[in-house]
Formats: structure tokens, sequence, C-alpha cells
């Protein structure tokens, strides 16, 4: 048998570009946030995550040039030889500041930063505890702690009866890790935090937030979802992403500065990594400043993002509700996902198609997400253009 006959038999991807149908890897030609050109045509940006708008903020984009002309385009090394610059250890100390706690570490992606926090933490004979909804990103990391011979066990989405169930097997004495997004990236959900506390206290476990959807989105300032239960003292690690709110691309952690400093001197993903580039840092840098200076944008998505949620479900829409910058409209069929995709980008409006087996059958959907600086202009828009395809292929009366 040969090794590439799976490749040679995947079809699916061709099939539905042949019934032009394929929502994938479309190049964007220009990106000025709420409204993006592809195919040299503007198209309503439904579907980024950038959450407060700030890629195409003058102070985000000046930075990053700024720091090319003063360091390069690279650091040319790990963060433990060469790779690291003083803009890297201002970044960690502003965030560790912002987060109210004692110690950041930045990764290079978000997802490096699940990989270089689980395996490194969880190891033989311990064990970490996973909703089984969490990001792709921490269940490759489970599963590398796994086979390290760490144990996994998992957990019904955001069930916190689950979690006690499946935690309770476990001795008291034996070190455990709690594992879960703050804001789940597909239905937008919140973790019930305070439950999880509770939990975690009482069967002597370390706690992990993976906050990529909630920096920015909830929380005092967009501080993320610690603060928005006001459990910053209470939640041991936060994990996030730059590639979001912070307008970059990198990762990092929180936490006590001993752990923090364990993590530095025996992550392999940190240690065998190219260190975050210089614009990278700086833009992230610069979004914070925007951030800090102006919270007002947190509250401006979520009001956009409750307009479209109460524009959706009033017209019939299937929409899982919730309080974040993602509204997820419930689909339910592979082909008529598509469907509705095509017809929308027709139309002028970009959203994201999450088919089987990325969420389970009966659940497919288009995950929109929304930005601070989309104006009520494009939110109308949004609306009109999901109300009039929607009566086009039945799915709403």
């Amino acid at each position: 048998m040969d090794l590439f006959k799976k490749c040679y038999d995947f079809t699916r991807a061709d099939e539905i570009k042949a019934a032009g149908l394929y929502p994938y890897f479309r190049p964007i030609e220009e990106n000025e946030g709420p409204v993006v050109m592809i195919e040299g045509k503007d198209k309503i940006m439904a579907g980024s995550n950038n959450y407060l708008g700030l890629t195409a903020h003058p102070k985000v984009k000046e930075a990053a040039v700024r720091a090319i002309e003063k360091y390069g385009t690279g650091c040319s090394g790990s963060r433990y030889l060469t790779g690291t610059i003083d803009l890297h250890v201002e970044l960690e100390e502003r965030l560790a500041k912002f987060f109210g706690k004692e110690a950041v570490l930045l990764f290079s992606t978000g997802y490096q930063s699940a990989q270089g926090i689980i395996p490194t933490l969880v190891q033989r004979g311990e064990y970490v505890i996973s909703d089984k909804d969490n990001h792709a990103c921490i269940v490759a990391a489970n599963l590398m702690a796994r086979g390290a011979t760490a144990e996994l066990l998992r957990y019904k989405h955001n069930d916190m009866k689950d979690l006690e169930r499946v935690i309770a097997k476990i001795p008291k004495e034996t070190p455990k890790l709690i594992v879960s997004d703050g804001v789940f990236s597909t239905g937008g959900e919140i973790v019930d935090l305070p439950k999880m506390v509770e939990i975690a206290k009482a069967y002597n476990a370390r706690l992990l937030i993976d906050d990529a959807h909630s920096v920015g989105v909830i929380g005092k300032g967009g501080r993320g979802t610690a603060s928005e239960f006001g459990l910053v003292d209470e939640v041991d690690m936060t994990m996030g992403t730059f590639s979001k709110t912070f307008a970059s691309l990198g990762g990092f952690v929180t936490g006590e500065a001993k752990v923090i400093d364990y993590i530095k001197h025996h992550s392999a993903s940190l240690i065998f990594s190219a260190s975050p580039t210089p614009a990278s840092v700086a833009s992230a840098l610069a979004a914070l400043d925007v951030l800090e200076a102006e919270p007002e944008r947190v509250n401006k998505l979520i009001r956009n993002a409750d307009k479209i949620r109460d524009g959706l479900s009033s017209l019939g829409f299937n929409v899982i509700m919730g309080r974040t910058g993602i509204v997820p409209v419930i689909v339910g069929d592979d082909m008529l996902a598509f469907q509705m995709w095509r017809r929308l980008y027709d139309e002028g409006v970009f959203v994201n198609v999450f088919i089987s087996p990325g969420v389970p059958q009966g659940r497919q959907m288009l995950r929109t997400s929304y930005m601070a600086t989309h104006e009520d202009e494009h939110l109308d828009f949004i609306i009109a253009t999901f109300k009039k395809v929607g009566k086009e292929i039945g799915l709403i009366q």
C-alpha cells in the first residue's frame, strides 16, 4: 500500500470546488477591517477574529514598521539562545501587569502555546482533564502529554457535573490539570468558570484557561474570562494569542513566576522554535496600548455582535445565543452550508463554514464574528443579506 494513497483518494475538496462552493483559502487582496477585497470585489468581512479592528490601526502598523527598521525582519534564533530582544521582555512585563499575574512567557504562535504548556507540566502518572470541545491546539497538546505517558480524561462540553464525575475518579493527591477554553471558538459559549474553580479546589487540581477568544471581548477592559467572573487570583494559568485582539502573531501564558520560569526552561516548543518576530511583538505592544487607552472598543464589539444576534434570531435563524464576538448560525447540513456561504459571498458578505467532522452532524454552521470597527451600515447589510439568502434557500420563512 502506497503511503500517498490516502492523498490520491481524497476528492471531497475537488468535488466542492467543481460545484463552485469551495469557501476555504480565499486570498484577500486588500484588508481594511470591516471591508476586504477578494477576487477584485469588496466584501463585508463577517468572519474575522480581528475583534477590536486593530490590524489596520495606524499606531499598530507604524509600530511594526519601526520595529523592522530597528531590529530587522527576524530574530534568527529561539528565545532560549539568541532570539530574545528587549521588546519580548517589555511585552511580557506589560501583559503580566495587564492580567494581574506575576509573569508572562511569549510563544511564537498561539497554537504552540498549548504544546509548550501542557506536555511540559503534565507528566508520567499525572492527569490532564479537558473539555471535549476544546480548541485543536489543546487537543494536540493533550495527545503529546499522553504520548509521554501522562493520563488524559475528557468531560462533556461545558458540563460541570460531568467534569466532577470524571475528576472524582482520580486520587485526590494525584497531580492534575483542568484545561478549558474561556470562550469556545466554535459556538462562542463562555465556560462556567465559577463552578470549575470550585471543582478544581475541591479536587486539588490546577486550572489552565485558553483565552484566545476572550481577551478584548469579555472581562474588565477586555482582560478575559477570569476577570469576567472576578476570579483572577483563582485561575492558575491563562494562555492566549496575538492573532486576534492583539492584531499580530504569537502566543502567551500567564501565571506564577516560578511556574513560568519552569516552562521557560523545559518547554520544547519554546526552546526549539524561532522567537516571535520584532514586527509581531511591536504590533502586539501597540495593540495593547490601544486596548488600555480605548476600553470602549470592547463595548462596541459586543454591541455590534448583539445587534447581529438579535437581528438574525428575530428573522428565524437558529442562532447560538451568547455575549461574545462570535455569532454562529446553525444550518444543519454540509451542502446547505456551502450553498448558503456561496450566496452570501456573491451578495458581498464573507463568513466561515464549519462542517462535519469539525462539528457534529446536525450542527453544521456559518460561524460569523464581528469587530468593534463594524458600523451600523455594515451590520444592516449583513442582516439584510442573510434574510434574502435565507429565504432563497428555504432556511427561514
